[in-house]
């Protein structure tokens, strides 16, 4: 079976949920505290391994408590971490997250042993895996990091998807090496300069990926839908309506689920649409990664709400 290959963040999410989130120098009540396993990368993974796909992941953990409870987690759900990075007298990566009752949060990252994770540690791992077809990195990693794994991946023809989140170091340098992107909307905007509203600026959001090197990607618009793009259209993909809960993780779960579809020979309009049923069906549950819906949860989910998706052919 092929393999999808995750090279990003794995951190301890401390999680705050509150009535609503506070403005700069109030204080508001808290209902309760979690303790959850999260970061970017390790939620991509994850969200892989739930669409029953094979993925490695590589990152970097501390020799904390912690380390060892997030090895342990990705163990749990399947994810092969026999190329993670270990390190002693640092401790793994956390965040700090705040998640109101709409669903809406705002999160503070320490990047920890993230911050570690060694170029030449990736190379190796990405060059053993000789039957890996598609690399997927976001930026929570150090940019010379995921720099590294992409050019490695370009090297083994390995399929690049650039989740480029957070978009402060996203360059375009980085960009040449992106085979597919899947930007948010402030993404896409801090990279095109351009607000996506319409299909109007859609268009002009892609017409610059292009230009950047890009023919192919999705732009996220949260509850509002996405659009695809290829190298000459786009097409948008309507939103699903449903009953938010907690949204941390949603993009996260995106990529992950874009990936699975997309290792599967789907177009990127197929992979785009089933990942967008999939993220929906996630904001309704809590946890970066407990909320990640299994495969079994998405095929349910979409017959009850009668879409058609790839699966079912």
């Amino acid at each position: 079976m092929a393999k999808i290959c995750v090279v990003g963040s794995v951190n301890m999410d401390v999680v705050t949920y509150v009535d609503h989130i506070p403005q700069p120098g109030q204080t508001v009540f808290g209902e309760r505290l979690v303790e959850t396993a999260g970061g970017k990368g390790a939620n991509q993974a994850v969200a892989v391994a739930k669409q029953e796909k094979e993925v490695v992941f590589i990152g970097s953990v501390g020799s904390d408590r912690h380390g060892d409870m997030l090895v342990e987690g990705l163990q749990n759900f399947q994810v092969d971490v026999s190329s993670m990075q270990r390190l002693e007298g640092i401790d793994s990566g956390k965040t700090s997250i705040v998640v109101e009752n709409s669903g809406e949060n705002l999160i503070i990252y320490l990047e920890g042993a993230n911050g570690e994770l060694d170029t030449n540690h990736v190379r190796a791992a990405l060059q053993k895996q000789t039957d890996c077809e598609v690399l997927l990195v976001q930026l929570e990693s150090p940019y010379n990091v995921v720099l590294e794994a992409m050019k490695t991946a370009r090297e083994q023809g390995i399929t690049v998807i650039l989740d480029p989140a957070p978009s402060r170091n996203v360059t375009d340098e980085l960009l040449r090496y992106a085979d597919l992107v899947l930007p948010n909307e402030q993404e896409a905007k801090d990279i095109t300069n351009i607000e996506i509203v319409d299909d109007v600026s859609a268009q002009a959001a892609a017409a610059i990926f292009r230009k950047k090197g890009i023919d192919q990607g999705v732009l996220k618009l949260g509850a509002h839908g996405a659009y695809v793009f290829n190298e000459e259209n786009i097409t948008f993909v309507k939103p699903m309506q449903v009953e938010a809960v907690d949204s941390v993780g949603a993009g996260d779960c995106f990529a992950g689920a874009f990936a699975s579809a997309y290792i599967d020979g789907q177009s990127v309009e197929e992979a785009a649409s089933y990942a967008n049923v999939v993220s929906a069906l996630k904001v309704t549950k809590p946890g970066a990664q407990d909320g990640i819906p299994t495969l079994a949860e998405v095929k349910a989910f979409s017959k009850k709400r009668d879409v058609s998706l790839y699966m079912f052919s």
